[in-house]
């Protein structure tokens, strides 16, 4: 049997991993695939992107970015 790729499954080019149990705690940026860097806030996500020439209009659109483990406003742990 052959699967068939959903078209209902993003793959953004942006992924922002879980919250990392450090002080101060900060999250994984990935962009295409690649580690670029930390981030410790939302702007730290979009001066990523724009590094890379991605233009971020919604960070809540699940095509441009994967939040893994929280979404836009977690960057702690819980």
């Amino acid at each position: 049997m052959t699967e068939i790729a959903s078209p209902h499954i993003a793959n953004p080019r942006i992924i922002v991993l879980g919250v990392q149990p450090t002080t101060p705690p900060f999250r994984i940026v990935e962009i295409d695939g690649e580690v670029v860097g930390e981030a410790r806030a939302v702007t730290d996500v979009l001066e990523a992107a724009a590094a890379f020439g991605i233009t971020v209009h919604d960070l809540d659109d699940p095509d441009v970015v994967r939040w893994v483990g929280g979404d836009k406003f977690t960057w702690t742990r819980h």
